[in-house]
């Protein structure tokens, strides 16, 4: 009796006794911070999303240094300017912002590409020659601008600087601004998704999923489409259409 009772003591002492934890042999693919962070470039600069606060939320791949020309294809923003100059522009005194000035699109940027990311801080000569700035006065609304894109992404694309506005001018000439978006007379208050239809109705080989609406603060800010390398066709991007405006609708202001 003496010895079951001292079993049945002995047993429920176990009971309160804490089992050593048990750690997992670590596996190659964990992922030791968070998000995986640890495998991201160590680099304070690293780009924290093209698009801001009206496109992309928080960080995406990216490949700094990468080689020019080495991309997927390409991103065509066309940014509603009579937006720009309602938010920032008009304090900014931007010339883009005169009464008159700002009827519709201006080209935000082409922007080399891939399905999980961009080449930024591509090699080559940042310089943009005079002889060519000075022929995009109708394509971008400030010089500033037309240099900031070449250093930032024209570099990328692999192509002289003649070679890449060029291509900048083609593209923007490839997309048909429906009729409801130009040069409206009225504020409008529209869908981001039929923002989107109209593109399509008015370019019949863009589809879903081919496009972006992006906007910040209830107003729309800007359209963008993926073309293929050659510009010839656009091409499907599921990063950049996932990252489009989700409100239920926007503001498009009329130019001044």
């Amino acid at each position: 009796m003496k010895a079951l009772s001292a079993a049945i003591l002995a047993a429920i002492l176990m009971l309160f006794v804490a089992a050593p934890d048990v750690v997992a042999p670590a596996r190659a693919d964990d992922c030791l911070l968070d998000r995986c962070a640890d495998r991201q470039p160590a680099s304070p600069s690293a780009p924290t999303g093209r698009f801001g606060p009206g496109g992309r939320a928080g960080s995406e791949p990216w490949r700094s240094g990468a080689a020019s020309g080495d991309f997927d294809f390409y991103v065509l923003s066309l940014s509603w300017s009579p937006s720009f100059c309602a938010t920032i522009g008009a304090r900014r005194g931007s010339a883009q912002c005169a009464p008159g000035a700002n009827p519709g699109f201006v080209v935000h940027g082409l922007w080399p590409q891939n399905a999980d990311g961009y080449p930024s801080q591509c090699p080559g000569n940042p310089y943009l020659p005079y002889s060519v700035l000075s022929r995009l006065g109708d394509l971008y609304p400030d010089p500033g601008l037309a240099r900031h894109e070449w250093r930032q992404h024209g570099l990328c694309s692999g192509k002289s600087p003649s070679g890449y506005f060029a291509d900048v001018r083609a593209a923007r000439d490839s997309v048909a601004v429906p009729p409801p978006l130009k040069a409206p007379q009225a504020d409008q208050r529209l869908a981001p998704q039929n923002i989107q239809r109209a593109f399509m109705a008015a370019n019949p080989r863009l589809r879903a999923g081919m496009m972006a609406v992006t906007c910040r603060r209830g107003l729309f800010l800007e359209a963008r489409f993926c073309l293929s390398k050659d510009l010839r066709d656009f091409v499907s991007c599921p990063e950049v259409a996932r990252e489009g405006c989700r409100d239920m609708s926007v503001v498009v202001p009329a130019g001044r």
